[in-house]
């Protein structure tokens, strides 16, 4: 995870704020008029009562009383008119931000997704970006409006002595900039530990949850509910360190205003003791700084809170400047297929400029068109490497990878993936629908279509006999589904795209010898319509290929 500052996660978070300038100048503006009736209640309170002790002020008591009133009644409907637009802006926001997190997730993968840890993905794109809202809602506006309330009212009380005037400032910058920035050195790296140890928790229940079988049979519950208190009292103890930081700090922050309160009713009553202002002055200054620091409290009360919300953006901002291994291409002209090859390819999953074991080792290969070539090779060997260069997944190091005499680098994003499907050895199945988890490969497709399409992966007749067809819910991740019924339906899938080029990585591991037979009877009559490459470690697989190539420790033989 990239560092970065709290200051550097700030101004990012709210760059994202553009969309709704308007909304958060509102906010700023209701909110400062809201905390300025708020303050000059009091202070207007204080003008009553001179005038009860017969002291000359501008106003009359009819007036004060009214004004009072007035300010209270603005109070509440600013304050009210203040929160829900900050939410709004907060909540818009969120939506916003997920929206950009899953188009940045789009543009990732799968290359930088592999291996990354599922649980903590969840974490940011839930928790993470939900606490945000903190940072939107409660932080952005609030601060605003301490910086300017606090500079009006830094004017008002140096309308009575210039001295007065220094105290305020010093007690705002001290409560609203000082201290907070005190917290959050104090903190460290608190927010950031607990965010993380958050989504190792995240992880590991999800992890549980999907093993839960192999959980029970092995009889390893016991160890899995030790682990889980284990990460759970880790994370309640960085929970608790940030509770007691939020009390100490709470505790100092108040200190510190009740210094500075008796500070200018001291050196209001030293300078009405020189002459220099009247009792009045003494009285209005030190009820107007005791009524003021509520903006600049806020702020104060955020610096630990703050630490948390900033690591959470910290992750959040992680995925959206993370840049793709692959770029997404436009701009190009669209081409058709017409065949493709694969030309003295070297490869291997690098990291940085340190490159681990080279995957392929001058692979070459040849796909015409309305050819089924086969690709054969234990576990292990880069068959699966050679389909996802297909797909353009990864970039090739050395060598080149073509469809239609076009490097697959050189081909609009889009156009590539409508010429391609690629059924994978694992097929992901949402928690939805049989007939919307086939429409995920075509939107629009009829139900002749998907009927078709499931009889080419003879998955049609076990449909047809579940309680409810096509409509039949698919529970989370397929479990309620065997191996082969998910595999088939992936092929399904795959023939309901319809594109060209048909990339299929041991479609038939899962699957019966009867199966297996009606599903490579089915790509051998849509031969002219598609090119097929099949790769499989079954020889009987093959029996349909035009050409087989041998892929042995990253090398054709």
């Amino acid at each position: 995870m990239k560092k970065r500052s709290g200051f550097v996660v700030m101004f990012r978070l709210i760059g994202l704020v553009k969309p709704l300038t308007g909304f958060m100048l509102l906010a700023i503006l209701m909110g400062l008029v809201g905390h300025l009736c708020a303050t000059f209640i009091t202070v207007f309170g204080g003008y009553a009562v001179l005038r009860v002790l017969e002291f000359e002020v501008p106003f009359s008591l009819g007036f004060l009383f009214v004004a009072v009133g007035i300010f209270a009644l603005l109070r509440g409907i600013l304050r009210y008119a203040e929160q829900a637009c900050n939410h709004y802006i907060a909540f818009k926001l969120l939506a916003l931000i997920r929206d950009k997190v899953f188009q940045a997730l789009r543009k990732l993968a799968p290359a930088k997704l592999e291996g990354r840890d599922k649980g903590d993905l969840i974490a940011v794109i839930t928790s993470d970006i939900e606490l945000l809202e903190v940072f939107y809602a409660h932080t952005i506006s609030p601060a605003a409006i301490a910086l300017l309330f606090s500079i009006i009212m830094w004017g008002y009380i140096s309308s009575f002595h210039g001295a007065l005037g220094i105290i305020a400032l010093i007690a705002y910058l001290v409560v609203g900039i000082l201290i907070p920035l005190v917290i959050s050195k104090i903190s460290g790296e608190d927010g950031i530990r607990f965010r993380s140890k958050s989504g190792e928790l995240s992880s590991f229940v999800l992890d549980s949850l999907r093993g839960l079988p192999e959980i029970l049979q092995y009889g390893q519950g016991s160890r899995r509910i030790a682990g889980m208190n284990e990460r759970t009292d880790a994370l309640s103890m960085e929970e608790e360190r940030m509770k007691k930081n939020t009390g100490r700090n709470i505790a100092i922050t108040n200190t510190v205003i009740w210094v500075f309160d008796l500070t200018m009713l001291f050196v209001g009553i030293s300078l009405y003791q020189a002459g220099e202002i009247s009792f009045a002055g003494v009285l209005l200054t030190t009820i107007a700084l005791m009524s003021s620091f509520g903006p600049v409290v806020a702020l104060a009360s955020l610096g630990s809170t703050l630490q948390n919300t900033f690591a959470a953006g910290n992750r959040v901002l992680d995925i959206l400047e993370e840049r793709p291994v692959v770029e997404e291409i436009v701009g190009k002209e669209v081409i058709g297929f017409t065949g493709a090859e694969v030309e003295n390819v070297t490869f291997s999953y690098g990291k940085g400029s340190i490159q681990e074991e080279e995957i392929l080792s001058n692979i070459s290969l040849e796909i015409p068109k309305s050819s089924v070539i086969g690709v054969v090779g234990r576990s292990g060997s880069g068959k699966s490497t050679l389909l996802k260069l297909l797909m353009r997944f990864w970039e090739v190091q050395k060598g080149s990878v073509k469809l239609s005499d076009t490097e697959v680098s050189n081909i609009n994003t889009e156009n590539l993936r409508r010429m391609e499907s690629f059924v994978t050895q694992e097929t992901h199945l949402f928690h939805d629908s049989i007939r919307n988890n086939l429409k995920i490969a075509k939107l629009d497709a009829t139900d002749a279509e998907i009927v078709e399409a499931c009889k080419k992966a003879s998955v049609h007749d076990f449909i047809m006999s579940l309680p409810q067809g096509y409509d039949t819910p698919v529970g989370e991740l397929g479990d309620t589904l065997s191996g082969g019924e998910r595999q088939r339906l992936g092929l399904a899938r795959a023939f309901l795209h319809d594109a060209p080029l048909l990339l299929l990585d041991e479609p038939t591991s899962n699957l019966d010898s009867l199966n297996e037979a009606v599903i490579l009877k089915s790509l051998q009559e849509e031969r002219e319509e598609r090119t097929v490459v099949l790769v499989s470690h079954r020889q009987s697989t093959m029996q349909i290929a035009d050409k087989v190539y041998s892929v042995e420790h990253g090398r054709m033989s």
